[in-house]
């Protein structure tokens, strides 16, 4: 099964259709999907409680009661992983910040549930574009703490979303396929 994580409040904009793009190209590729879209969810951003770790480094869980266990467990689960996210001042969405900075505590250091998994990359920008290329080093840096691999990153933009948007259903098959042959 291929997780798809997508971040973006506009439901039925760039990013949505980015993330809905690449899901048709996975199961074209006969592979079972799930898109968990963050926006809809309530992830809490850190709280570094206790002594700056919580439970989060010797356990491996996180103290805080929202939708985060659920989706760190699917994550877990996953053959696969696409993060989508809309670019805001050239970074991911607060919300798939706030998954990344709690998935890196319990998992960089103690369940490692992440290490070698394959992941591609898309980062949705509006406006001029130009945040699109540093949000993806953002997500690949965030992905090597945690010995995720990132196959493929794909910055869509005002300029190339007429090519790039179903160019990302080929893109989903063709990950969809690295997946199902690994």
């Amino acid at each position: 099964m291929i997780l798809v994580v997508w971040s973006s409040p506009n439901i039925d904009g760039l990013t949505a259709t980015a993330a809905n793009n690449v899901v048709s190209g996975i199961k074209n590729a006969g592979m079972d999907v799930e898109s968990v879209h963050l926006n809809a969810l309530n992830i809490e951003t850190c709280k570094a409680c206790g002594n700056g770790w919580g439970t989060c480094r010797p356990d491996g869980t996180c103290v805080l009661s929202d939708d985060f266990a659920e989706v760190y467990g699917k994550l877990a689960k996953a053959d696969g992983i696409v993060f989508v996210s809309a670019v805001y001042w050239h970074d991911i969405t607060e919300c798939m910040k706030a998954l990344f900075d709690r998935m890196r505590r319990c998992d960089a250091f103690t369940n490692h549930y992440m290490k070698d998994k394959e992941c591609m990359l898309i980062a949705c920008a509006g406006g001029s574009g130009n945040g699109a290329v540093n949000c993806l080093a953002n997500m690949e840096k965030t992905m090597g703490h945690m010995g995720i691999k990132p196959v493929e990153r794909l910055p869509v933009i005002r300029f190339n979303k007429d090519y790039m948007l179903p160019a990302l259903v080929k893109a989903g098959e063709a990950f969809g396929e690295k997946i199902k042959n690994k």
